[in-house]
């Protein structure tokens, strides 16, 4: 006789572990949401409406200035996505570096590790210091600093992931390739570089809401330094409306600032399912 293979419960089930991983977070977003725009998550904390203005209040705000909102919300993307892509790439290559030259390698690889340490509220102004000898601009000045800082900032989890990637390969993986005489330039581009992508999502899924953090404290420090902009990114516009007592147009800026940093990373997340669609991974 055949032996019945027992159903898994409903709670084991996948679906149910979808349905509740998303259901959940959402319940819980309805509940904060719901006491927040009725004040009384107000009363619950202990603050005023002023202060932390309610839901409606900072939708208000965003529906009469949305071109505003757009234009500062474009001054931050911009070089959140330039910081990112280039610190990714730099990051990539030291990585490279270290798995191919493993003796002097490894030693750059730990350098730029230790960048991770230094502290976003010192690199903005030393890197706004730095290129005021190489242009007048503000405006320039202040991107490129940004730039500056986001790339020291995502050279760190590009480096250390790609490097697991290029390095931990399937068994025997290299040896197969030696096998065929394949030189190193073959390994890398058939070998060392496709089993290292699913490590590069992972580093772009750290890297991407740092990226995002860190335009946003430098704008904070670098704009102060330099004076007003005439388009200036979502950090210094938070800053100035907190500081002039507007705080549910700075709450606007809060919104908008979250909802770049959780779109970006959506399309990350939907990029990285379409390329390892076929990994297993």
């Amino acid at each position: 006789m055949k032996s019945r293979q027992k159903k898994p419960k409903l709670s084991e089930r996948p679906m149910f572990e979808t349905v509740t991983s998303v259901l959940y977070p959402l319940l819980f977003g309805a509940v904060i949401f719901v006491l927040w725009e009725t004040e009384l998550l107000h009363r619950m904390i202990g603050t005023t409406e002023s202060i932390l203005p309610t839901p409606s209040h900072i939708a208000d705000i965003i529906a009469n200035n949305p071109s505003k909102l757009f234009g500062n919300l474009m001054m931050t993307m911009l070089p959140t996505l330039i910081g990112l892509a280039l610190g990714s790439l730099l990051g990539y290559g030291v990585a490279v570096l270290a798995a191919m030259f493993g003796r002097w390698g490894a030693g750059g690889l730990t350098i730029v590790s230790c960048f991770n340490a230094i502290p976003i509220v010192a690199l903005a102004p030393v890197f706004n210091n730095l290129i005021k000898t190489v242009t007048s601009d503000i405006t320039i000045r202040g991107l490129t600093a940004k730039v500056l800082v986001i790339i020291v900032m995502c050279m760190s989890s590009m480096s250390i992931n790609a490097y697991r990637g290029l390095t931990q390969l399937q068994p025997f993986g290299e040896d197969l390739m030696a096998t065929y005489g394949a030189d190193r330039k073959t390994v890398f581009l058939m070998l060392r570089l496709p089993n290292s992508l699913p490590y590069i999502f992972t580093a772009l899924k750290v890297s991407l809401p740092l990226s995002v953090i860190s335009s946003l404290v430098s704008e904070y420090f670098i704009d102060t330094v330099e004076g007003s902009q005439s388009r200036p990114g979502l950090g210094r516009m938070i800053r100035s409306n907190i500081l002039n007592a507007q705080y549910a147009t700075a709450w606007a800026y809060i919104t908008f600032a979250c909802a770049l940093g959780v779109a970006l990373y959506i399309v990350l997340m939907l990029i990285s399912k379409r390329v390892l669609k076929n990994r297993g991974k």
